[in-house]
């Protein structure tokens, strides 16, 4: 089945700030969509909400017609990044993968081509609570490709990341079959 996103009417207040107002899209197969905005605009939200992380007080938002909670193997799914912080600080790069995989049912190879994709071949033994902002991100970015998943949801990929760092993950895209993307990236003034 292919993978869409279809995102309908969504709401969501904290406290009296409004967060999303009635925001509608869908992204269809192969398609790259990006969130531009300054902080607060909503995009790491809409995000939230489509992972089933955060509720909405109105609306839906479906991958292939779906919740993401009522998704089967949802890393087989779709891969997502929001907080490159969600890591336990004590595992190897490696371990934190393979957590990860074993919790899906996927197999430990996957590990191994992930942390490849993402360029962490050299780090896989150390501890990522003693990673950088860009080896972070990275290690996410791997966990997101985990399942090999149709569709990718990353909240500011390339935050952290140094020049050098970006145009070895970028080459490494090219390798990564079409998926729906869908991204945030932040509007700098």
């Amino acid at each position: 089945m292919e993978a869409t996103i279809e995102v309908t009417g969504l709401r969501k207040r904290f406290r009296s700030a409004v967060a999303l107002d009635g925001i509608s899209f869908s992204v269809a197969p192969g398609q790259v969509t990006g969130f531009v905005g300054p902080n607060g605009a909503g995009k790491t939200t809409t995000m939230r909400v489509i992972l089933g992380l955060d509720a909405a007080e109105e609306g839906s938002a479906l991958i292939d017609g779906q919740p993401y909670a009522a998704l089967r193997h949802p890393l087989s799914r779709v891969g997502s990044l929001i907080d490159a912080g969600a890591l336990h600080p004590s595992r190897t790069a490696r371990n934190h993968l393979l957590w990860l995989a074993y919790s899906q049912g996927l197999p430990a190879r996957r590990v191994d081509e992930a942390l490849a994709d993402a360029g962490l071949q050299a780090v896989v033994g150390r501890k990522a609570g003693g990673f950088s902002l860009g080896m972070r991100q990275r290690l996410g970015i791997a966990a997101s490709l985990l399942g090999d998943p149709a569709v990718l949801i990353l909240d500011e990929p390339s935050t952290g990341w140094t020049r050098r760092a970006s145009c070895g993950c970028v080459a490494s895209c090219d390798r990564w079959p079409p998926k729906v993307g869908h991204f945030s990236s932040r509007a700098t003034s």
